[in-house]
Order: C-alpha cells, then structure tokens, then sequence
C-alpha cells in the first residue's frame, strides 16, 4: 500500500514552535517510527507552506497513492479550493490535525476540508496520523 502523508503551512516547525501544543518532536523523526510500525507501507511524505503547492500535490497524490493522510494546517479554515481538491480525486483522504482545533480559538472550528474527508482525526497529537494510516490500511479500496 502506498500511503501519501501532506503537512500544510508552518509544519515543517515541528519540535520547534509552540511545543507546548504541538510536542518537541520533528515530523522527520516520527515518519521514520511510522514506517517501523508499518513496515509494508510506502509513506510519501511532503510539506509546503503554500497552498497552491499542497492542491498540486493533493492532485497529483490522488491518482497515484492508495490513500492521504492530509493536515492543511491553517489552510483548514480558509481554503475551499483545499476541499475542492479533495473532491476532484480518487484516493480517500483522512483529515489530521495535532491539537483539538474545537477546542481553540472560534476560526479553527470550521474546515473547508472534513466534509470532503472520509474522516478527520483531532487533537490525539503525532498519534493521530498513525491512526489514520491503519484506518486506510483496514479499509483499503472502500471509496
């Protein structure tokens, strides 16, 4: 199975912004625990900080991994065309965010992006993006 994994804006800053809500950990460091724990998967990872890049990807990624795990970052409250991309392509995508936005500031409660998701996974930290992968490892070829 081949997994894409596409981190949006200011995700490349894992480990070094805000710790006290997204952890001390790079997400360099954790694909490599990703793989261990799934061996027979090949993760693609990829992250911009700019949204026309992420649809690019989204778009390209959709007709060739099996599944995305997609966290757009901020661009989950203003991006419709984030959704729209969603919606254009094939593979299913599970929408992961760190922190529980619902429980931040009122802007982050919307997304342009759960209502074009298979699923969305809140707040559980790096963990959420390993339960995204079993998910779509358990559910392989349902969309």
């Amino acid at each position: 199975m081949k997994i894409a994994i596409i981190n949006g804006p200011n995700l490349n800053l894992l480990g070094k912004r805000e710790t006290d809500i997204y952890g001390n950990r790079s997400f360099e460091s954790y694909i490599e625990e990703l793989k261990k724990i799934f061996p027979g998967v090949d993760f693609y990872y990829y992250q911009s900080n700019v949204e026309g890049e992420i649809i690019n990807e989204i778009q390209r990624a959709g007709f060739e991994y099996d599944g995305i795990i997609l966290n757009p970052g901020g661009y989950t409250h203003t991006s419709v065309a984030l959704g729209d991309a969603i919606a254009a392509i094939k593979a299913p995508v599970i929408e992961v965010h760190i922190s529980n936005v619902h429980a931040r500031e009122d802007f982050r409660k919307l997304s342009h992006v759960s209502g074009k998701s298979v699923g969305s996974i809140f707040g559980l930290g790096l963990k959420g993006y390993q339960l995204a992968a079993l998910w779509l490892l358990d559910n392989a070829g349902t969309r």
